[in-house]
């Protein structure tokens, strides 16, 4: 058996109050997804991307959600999602981190993490998490950086 990761989420932004990087910069709100602790975002931060969850308009947060809930598939991706996304705009022809998303059973395995659009891997995980606290905590990133 496979360790079970916790997952939860913080209300984070790009930058915090007393970062010069971000005079010009767009300081996007986002879910913050915590893995065991870890911020994916600042697992991540060295490519300048924000997690998909948690904010921009009420259809793409209801859509990203529908991703990671496994409810629709991606239109060009099927089972893989864009889980970082670019900061300014969301659009993912700005570039973005995929992940491979599959349910088994009771527990939500997240995969083979890679940098689009080169297809270049990341090396980090796999994560298993238990599907009754996955759900709740992917539904509750709805709104939590606002509606923009």
């Amino acid at each position: 058996m496979k360790t079970i990761n916790h997952l939860q989420t913080k209300s984070s932004s790009r930058y915090n109050d007393f970062d010069p990087e971000q005079d010009g910069n767009k300081n996007t709100k986002f879910a913050d997804l915590i893995i065991d602790g870890n911020s994916l975002y600042q697992i991540l931060k060295k490519y300048d991307m924000v997690p998909s969850l948690g904010w921009g308009s009420n259809k793409y947060q209801r859509q990203m959600i529908d991703y990671f809930l496994l409810r629709q598939t991606h239109p060009y991706l099927y089972y893989r999602y864009p889980i970082l996304v670019c900061p300014w705009c969301g659009d993912e022809e700005c570039g973005f981190i995929s992940v491979f998303i599959e349910r088994k059973e009771d527990v939500i395995i997240w995969q083979d993490f890679k940098l689009e659009p080169d297809n270049k891997p990341i090396n980090i995980g796999p994560f298993y998490f238990k599907w009754v606290d996955y759900e709740r905590v992917i539904n509750d990133t709805f709104g939590s950086a606002g509606i923009q």
